[in-house]
């Protein structure tokens, strides 16, 4: 895994001076819409309306 020494100064960070309440209740929120999101994707599928058809491929004739 290729970590970046920002990460490493942003967990000292939050080590040192950890977020307040509501950051962390918006963290969460985020997450838990994330995981239901990928749970109706689960659960129903991708639809089909969604799905990008790949334009055909030509080759340039010369």
């Amino acid at each position: 895994m290729n970590w970046n020494m920002r990460h490493f100064f942003r967990m000292a960070k939050w080590a040192r001076k950890p977020p307040g309440e509501k950051q962390v209740k918006m963290l969460f929120a985020v997450i838990a819409v994330c995981l239901a999101l990928f749970a109706i994707e689960r659960l129903f599928g991708w639809p089909d309306w969604l799905t990008v058809d790949g334009a055909p491929r030509t080759t340039l004739t010369r």
